[in-house]
């Protein structure tokens, strides 16, 4: 299980990014621009500890505290996240570190600031 998570316009089109990536529980094999990641469930717990309202898993938002935020709304929460976080990668991406679920936000910190008007969706 994981969640997916995109940004997009009032229309649910997805955003292209400058930056390419390879990221994720699902990859597409050459990369894509598209702001979208699919993010191992894994790392919830993390999520939890980090984001707004979300003290424990079962009286939080977790990471869906994004879900309907801007890019705007969200930078200042991400950028703390990372920084508590960290970005420091295991090799096995399933394994729930500090690092791994650091370097999935970043890569939605990016997003936020390359889009700033963006709506961040999810399932």
């Amino acid at each position: 299980m994981s969640y997916d998570i995109w940004l997009s316009n009032e229309r649910m089109n997805i955003h292209t990014s400058s930056q390419q990536i390879q990221e994720g529980g699902t990859q597409v094999m050459a990369g894509t621009n598209e702001c979208q990641l699919n993010i191992t469930y894994n790392y919830g717990p993390l999520f939890y500890e980090v984001f707004p309202e979300s003290s424990a898993p079962d009286h939080g938002l977790g990471i869906r505290w994004l879900y309907g935020k801007t890019g705007e709304e969200s930078i200042p929460v991400l950028e703390k996240a990372v920084e508590r976080l960290g970005t420091r990668r295991n090799a096995d991406y399933w394994k729930a570190t500090m690092g791994n679920a650091g370097w999935a936000l970043n890569i939605l910190l990016g997003w936020a600031r390359e889009h700033p008007d963006g709506i961040w969706w999810g399932d």
